[in-house]
């Protein structure tokens, strides 16, 4: 396996519309969502050693929070590749710090890739050969590479990538100059999108030479990338929240995207359950479940003691974590981070977080 790259795992994110599951000190890429018993974080650690050649060169940007949870999920992991961030200010300083870090120990002619740490991949060959593609095209063209997910239905949730020149075959796989970056778009718009065929869901995945990003952030975000060249992670209070996206990739001339079409499924709520693994049964079960006239409803219980009974439910996620029950329609399961915004008004609720 080619092992020129070093992944770095962003696994810093809360994860709150897995609430009760998901909680502070818990988060989702620490939870094991389809019933496999390996957490997402341990999932993409696993997915990513044979590229990296090892734990030596795996690295894993958290939160301080966080950082005890990671290294007890990963015991494997240098302490020194795990490096914690003081304070979320989303991923365009986590991704400047990263590389800086990153570039000290293995120089800026190398190529690193960003991997959030809670999605859920399926193909890992289809997977480990589009990284070879993107690691060719980041390495021969000097260039920022994001993977694009072909899409399979016209998500209302996800951002868009537009293809614009094809620049070449990489690993049997196009690249493409990105043309535009689409935040989430209505559902009328996206069914456009993908009737075209020139459009990829954003993965949120990047892989580049440190050099190149290092150079056009100090052109295009100077204000993150300098205060953390002088200070490390000690400049983070100074430094404004900011995705790599708004940062960085919708304003490079560099980004460039390879179309990939493994299996992928960012688990953005409770409903990506029922896409892992409903199967062909009424229900998705991760509980011990007695049900009557109930159909396309999604079931959890934390403790294999606790038993959900329902009666006449439709399009229903129950969850069943600890001293929490949650019962909500699948089509709301979005509102989620409202319930907990107004729980965080009242000290009464705080162990609930």
């Amino acid at each position: 396996m080619n092992n020129s790259l070093i992944p770095v795992i962003l696994a810093g994110g809360k994860g709150e519309r897995f609430w009760p599951l998901s909680r502070r000190q818990r988060p989702k890429q620490f939870l094991s969502l389809d019933g496999s018993g390996r957490s997402l974080l341990q999932a993409t650690a696993a997915r990513l050693l044979d590229m990296a050649g090892g734990w030596e060169n795996l690295w894993v940007i958290t939160s301080a929070l966080l950082a005890s949870g990671v290294a007890e999920q990963l015991p494997l992991l240098p302490e020194s590749n795990l490096l914690v961030e003081p304070e979320g200010r989303d991923t365009a300083p986590a991704v400047a710090w990263g590389t800086l870090e990153v570039a000290k120990k293995h120089g800026e002619e190398a190529i690193l890739g960003f991997f959030p740490a809670d999605h859920w991949i399926g193909d890992r060959r289809a997977y480990n050969n589009t990284l070879v593609g993107a690691i060719e095209l980041a390495e021969t063209r000097g260039v920022i590479v994001t993977l694009g997910i072909t899409p399979t239905y016209p998500s209302t949730g996800y951002g868009y990538i537009e293809q614009g020149e094809e620049i070449g075959t990489f690993s049997e796989l196009s690249g493409y100059k990105v043309s535009c970056f689409t935040e989430k778009p209505d559902r009328e718009t996206a069914q456009q999108f993908i009737d075209t065929g020139r459009f990829s869901w954003n993965s949120g995945m990047f892989i580049f030479r440190a050099a190149t990003v290092l150079s056009e952030l100090e052109i295009h975000a100077p204000q993150i990338l300098q205060p953390l060249k002088a200070k490390g992670q000690d400049a983070y209070q100074e430094l404004e929240k900011k995705s790599i996206d708004y940062a960085l990739m919708e304003k490079t001339d560099l980004a460039c995207v390879i179309p990939a079409d493994f299996s992928w499924d960012d688990l953005g709520d409770w409903n990506a359950i029922e896409r892992l693994v409903k199967g062909d049964a009424a229900n998705t079960e991760l509980a011990t479940h007695v049900g009557r006239d109930t159909q396309g409803t999604i079931l959890y219980a934390s403790d294999e003691d606790d038993v959900i009974v329902t009666i006449g439910l439709e399009d229903i996620v129950v969850v069943r974590d600890r001293n929490v029950t949650l019962v909500v329609h699948k089509s709301r399961t979005q509102e989620i981070k409202q319930v907990l915004k107004q729980l965080q008004t009242d000290p009464k609720f705080e162990k609930l977080l």
